[in-house]
């Protein structure tokens, strides 16, 4: 099968996935093989293979947002899941045990592996899936749209329920890509006023089209207070600036799995009961419920489509804001 192969960690614009010819995977115990329709692009996917975070082992495949058709499973699955389509998110193995997995939190499992970082992920034309934890695709959604929805929104949705948003809500998004794009759709759907905070004009506009009440740049005073907020971008510097537009109560909730450090900054900014959490991984249960609301909604993604062999150039146009969204690769044609 053909995959783009991390190696070595580089900066994007070295071009460091390298286009190499590999065995077809063999799907074994509790296992199914997905031959892999397209693939989202996400900034974990940069941030490994920039070397930001780092898998451990390499080579590796990069790619968890994975859509595709399962055509092999191993001994012991039953044939009927033969032909399904499906969905791999980050989160792709729990050890089941442990007292976070017992609770419902296995997102926090020491053990747990993700998809395209522990294990070869979606990258390539093929690629081994354990099958409790691969996601059932919604009919209406097409693969070009819904490879973003499988850790984009998965994550994004997590992000408003751990910021607690309630329904009319007013509601601040920091960054305005593949994540809150989508976001902002659950958010009005869910009646809230948005207001977006990004430096990019053409991320304005795309805020705009898409409901937002108001855009600005971080260091711009809204038009009111806010009652949740969430930081999809990853910096540091960002967490006082916003704790500053939050409300008494209020919550701000970081989505990033690598952020650069957050500054000293007074204890007033977080006086008067606001809370400041992260947002680590999701579970398997908030894929199945998010996959279900975006086909109510439904969610719409704004996609860029490159061929699977452009992944390297899909990592540096993300790295430079250079379109609205998220990048899906393409790997099976026709």
């Amino acid at each position: 099968m053909r995959a783009m192969q991390l190696r070595h960690h580089a900066p994007a614009e070295e071009h460091p996935l390298e286009w190499v010819e590999l065995p077809t995977p063999t799907p074994g115990a509790g296992e199914v093989r997905i031959r892999v329709s397209v693939c989202g692009v996400c900034h974990t996917d940069l941030h490994t293979v920039e070397g930001d975070i780092r898998p451990p082992r390499l080579p590796i495949i990069p790619g968890h947002q994975v859509v595709g058709v399962i055509d092999a499973v191993g001994p012991d699955v039953p044939s009927s899941w033969l032909g399904q389509r499906v969905g791999m998110p980050w989160l792709y193995r729990t050890c089941g045990q442990c007292e976070f997995c017992r609770r419902g939190e296995e997102n926090l499992c020491p053990n747990a592996q993700f998809t395209g970082f522990h294990v070869d992920g979606g990258y390539a034309e093929a690629m081994i899936a354990p099958v409790d934890f691969v996601l059932p695709m919604p009919e209406s959604i097409p693969d070009e749209q819904a490879a973003p929805l499988l850790c984009a929104g998965i994550i994004g949705y997590r992000s408003l329920r751990k910021a607690d948003l309630q329904p009319g809500e007013r509601l601040g998004l920091v960054g305005f890509g593949a994540s809150a794009h989508l976001a902002i759709q659950v958010a009005r759907h869910w009646g809230c006023e948005v207001f977006v905070f990004t430096r990019s004009g053409e991320h304005r506009r795309h805020a705009l089209e898409l409901g937002a009440a108001w855009v600005g740049g971080a260091e711009d005073e809204p038009p009111a207070l806010l009652d949740r907020a969430v930081i999809f971008a990853p910096a540091g510097g960002l967490v006082p600036l916003i704790l500053k537009k939050l409300r008494p109560g209020g919550t701000l909730a970081i989505n990033a799995i690598y952020m650069s450090d957050i500054p000293t900054m007074p204890y007033s900014l977080i006086y008067g009961e606001r809370t400041l959490r992260s947002v680590a991984n999701a579970t398997y249960q908030d894929g199945v419920e998010f996959l279900k609301l975006a086909a109510e909604i439904p969610v719409r993604s704004t996609v860029r489509l490159y061929d699977l062999e452009e992944a390297n150039q899909a990592l540096v146009d993300m790295k430079h804001s250079r379109f609205n969204g998220e990048a899906v690769l393409r790997v099976a044609h026709g």
